[in-house]
């Protein structure tokens, strides 16, 4: 018997995705629950798993772009595991012979997965480029399909091909999701009066602060003490008071939110994806860095789900990680701002009078003109600015 692999359903409004790579090849037996392909949305990667066990026929190929609900292969479930391979035994000695002997030679014996032709007939039809549910399975598994001795490497991935050109340039298909980033950017700064405004705050107490604390802090909650922490704190502080910053537009209407859901840009191999602390206005440090450190792993390893990445209200850019000094940050539509943090940088400054080197860092809010004024821009940003500098502002309320 044979059961059909189908591209699941993986969002709201996502009728196609592209498989990234198959982890498996034409022939392989898998069990159940173990990963088949790795599915890339318009929004993040998808790990698609056997729902059951069997051998793995394979029609759509690395690359191609598939519609939700197309048949992509089938698994042969009438298919038995292969055997495993029996251990040699050791070779036995007599008594009366010297306790030194040259060992008898063994050969572990060998074992073949078994490949078996599906007895059901396909038909094909439509182009082979994207793959339908009509579309059927053609020659899923044939003899000459059968697995090659495999290199340590497990993954059987297949890129799609790059183009080389005579000049010494090289053409490559943008993934999906690098299309989806391109088009969401070009949208924002057609639809959207994107303006810039600029602050610098002193990072000394809280630097203090963390130095002082961030060993207990660890010890309590098993979770670093970090700065995002309360850069969440403070910007969610903030957007109680000038409500619009965390609102956004809908035709002729202004969108109130009264929850804070913080998206927080975090940079993968495949592009830019903004997972969302939900609720953040009533998050602790504690939950809020552990939370931050849960998505960053998900999406170094390519798991970050599309719950994760919806319903953001408000965006925080850290690019100071990869050293920017300054940046004007885009908005991520439909929010209608987005905080741009950089790196701490020691820069003398004014003090009562007095030229001292601080650690200074340099904030940009971007905003959509059309519903942030610039008097509203400009305090809010001054308002994270105080609790930053002030860190006890957060514990009062102020």
């Amino acid at each position: 018997m044979s059961f059909e692999i189908i591209v699941p359903a993986v969002g709201e409004s996502i009728t196609e995705a592209t498989i990234d790579e198959w982890n498996v090849k034409p022939g392989d037996y898998v069990e159940r629950d173990d990963l088949l392909f790795v599915l890339e949305t318009d929004k993040a990667s998808v790990e698609v798993v056997a729902e059951k066990a069997g051998i793995v026929g394979i029609s759509a190929k690395a690359g191609e772009t598939v519609n939700i609900g197309a048949v992509v292969g089938i698994i042969d479930t009438s298919a038995k595991a292969p055997a495993k391979a029996e251990k040699p035994k050791a070779t036995e000695t007599k008594k009366a012979e010297p306790a030194t002997l040259t060992p008898t030679k063994t050969t572990t014996p060998k074992t073949s997965t078994p490949v078996k032709t599906m007895d059901t007939a396909f038909l094909t039809s439509g182009t082979p480029a994207r793959v339908t549910k009509e579309t059927g399975i053609k020659n899923l598994l044939t003899p000459d399909q059968t697995p090659k001795a495999s290199s340590s490497k497990t993954s059987a991935s297949i890129s799609p091909s790059a183009t080389s050109t005579s000049d010494g340039t090289e053409r490559v298909k943008m993934s999906r999701l690098r299309q989806t980033i391109a088009k969401r950017l070009v949208e924002a700064q057609q639809t959207a009066a994107i303006l810039t405004t600029f602050n610098e705050v002193d990072m000394s107490a809280l630097m203090a602060l963390r130095t002082q604390y961030k060993d207990d802090f660890e010890k309590a909650h098993d979770v670093r003490l970090g700065f995002m922490g309360f850069f969440v704190k403070a910007v969610s502080h903030a957007l109680k008071h000038f409500p619009e910053v965390n609102g956004s537009i809908d035709g002729t209407d202004v969108i109130y939110n009264h929850d804070v859901n913080m998206g927080i840009a975090v940079g993968t191999p495949k592009g830019l994806v903004v997972p969302v602390l939900r609720k953040a206005q009533d998050m602790g440090l504690a939950e809020i860095e552990g939370t931050i450190r849960a998505y960053a792993l998900k999406a170094r390893d390519g798991k970050i789900s599309m719950d994760d990445l919806s319903g953001g209200t408000f965006t925080i850019s850290n690019g100071g990680v990869y050293g920017s000094l300054m940046s004007t940050p885009i908005l991520n539509p439909p929010q209608s701002a987005i905080l741009g943090m950089h790196k701490i940088e020691d820069r003398p400054i004014a003090v009562n009078g007095e030229v001292v080197i601080r650690p200074m860092m340099y904030l940009a809010l971007s905003y959509d003109h059309r519903i942030i004024d610039g008097k509203q821009s400009v305090s809010f940003l001054v308002k994270v600015k105080e609790a930053i500098e002030d860190p006890r502002r957060l514990l009062l309320g102020v």
